[in-house]
């Protein structure tokens, strides 16, 4: 639905974002990371329409946004991470206002506030002033407005900020149901709601792309099958030498373990090992039962640490 071609944005002599190329599929959920002064923002308001990128372009169902940008804001809903409400109107009001502001066809916007506000869940408070609104209602107000129109892309810049526990969980899944009918593009700081809700990510770091793909295939790309946790029953050293004998383990690391004859081992391998079913027969053959072993899956906190930090060095 989304293609980026050679995407690149200067101020000056700043590069905010440098020949980004990437595509964002129909129906997909895509968590859009980085640290902050990546360029996420910037290629956001680059896709909306809000800024024009210097060189490459953007097009949405094949539709240049800056050649047809009437076209392309209709198939867009954006919430920026600070909504634009008018605190001085209701919510039943602002969401006209907005329908209005959008073009929505006169016979078609009472269905259309309807159905919004039915979405967000907000139809309780149609009548009241915005300001007298706590901080989730006024996110979901911000949300019932980017659905004005029925738009088929979703933009959503920290959709949680600010929000408490029960909140977020409320806003994750209401985030996850717009999936349904709506491509998506979250941006947000809190990576396990990325985990949760997204089905892949796009990590930008220095105005380029560090990685694409879904959080579970990073994990295999860059932990892969290295590392291994397992709890095995019997005598720590015998283990330990067991393990240490296998072709391609680079390390053991033994531990106690809280279940009783077992101790907890962390197995490192060499790049591109996988030594599974080596441990497997070691252990079966030395009469070491394995009651666990599983690899060392990174949380997407450390993929995007790893990824993030390292092109860091490399810069400086």
């Amino acid at each position: 639905m989304i293609r980026a071609e050679n995407l690149t944005k200067r101020y000056g002599q700043h590069v905010a974002i440098d020949s980004l190329n990437f595509n964002i599929e129909k129906g997909e959920i895509l968590g859009f990371l980085g640290p902050n002064g990546a360029g996420k923002s910037t290629t956001m308001n680059i896709i909306t329409g809000y800024l024009s990128a210097s060189d490459g372009k953007v097009l949405v169902n094949d539709l240049d946004v800056l050649e047809h940008p009437q076209e392309v804001k209709k198939m867009i809903g954006y919430l920026p991470e600070q909504p634009p409400l008018y605190l001085e109107m209701t919510v039943l009001e602002y969401l006209k206002f907005v329908g209005e502001i959008k073009g929505v066809p006169s016979q078609e916007l009472k269905t259309n506030l309807e159905r919004s506000m039915e979405v967000v869940k907000i139809d309780d408070v149609r009548h009241r002033l915005i300001r007298n609104l706590s901080k989730g209602y006024r996110q979901r107000v911000g949300l019932a407005q980017a659905l004005i129109g029925n738009p088929e892309l979703l933009i959503l810049d920290e959709p949680t900020i600010g929000l408490d526990p029960k909140q977020i969980i409320e806003m994750r899944n209401l985030i996850k149901s717009l999936g349904k009918e709506h491509t998506i593009v979250l941006s947000s700081h809190i990576l396990p709601e990325v985990s949760a809700v997204c089905q892949r990510v796009l990590i930008i770091n220095k105005g380029k792309i560090a990685a694409s793909d879904t959080p579970e295939n990073l994990s295999q790309r860059i932990a892969g099958k290295n590392r291994l946790s397992l709890r095995v029953e019997g005598p720590s050293k015998e283990i330990k030498s067991q393990l240490s004998g296998i072709e391609g383990v680079k390390s053991v690391d033994v531990q106690k373990s809280t279940e009783e004859n077992a101790v907890e081992v962390l197995v490192e391998a060499h790049k591109d090992s996988d030594v599974r079913r080596a441990i497997f027969k070691a252990l079966s053959k030395a009469d070491y039962p394995i009651l666990m072993m599983r690899p060392m899956d990174m949380s997407l906190e450390d993929i995007f640490l790893q990824l993030t930090t390292a092109e860091n060095r490399e810069v400086s």
